[in-house]
């Protein structure tokens, strides 16, 4: 998948555990996990404004795009 998502990057940089990030969200840590391993379809904005405020971060920090071809446009 061309979307690939950061939330270990930014948990490592926070020391911040998957537990503790899934209380502050209000999700829980099952569906945190499949989003964090990229298995998720979708997310929320209402889900993501959340991570972001939890981790003190952008969206950008959490999911990137990367070409399927190997090279970026």
């Amino acid at each position: 998948m061309p979307i690939v998502v950061d939330i270990d990057v930014m948990l490592a940089k926070r020391k911040m555990s998957v537990g503790e990030l899934a209380e502050r969200v209000g999700i829980t840590p099952a569906n945190l996990a499949v989003l964090k391993n990229g298995r998720a379809k979708a997310v929320r904005f209402a889900t993501l404004a959340a991570l972001c405020d939890a981790l003190d971060c952008q969206p950008g920090d959490l999911l990137r795009w990367e070409s399927t071809n190997g090279t970026d446009a």
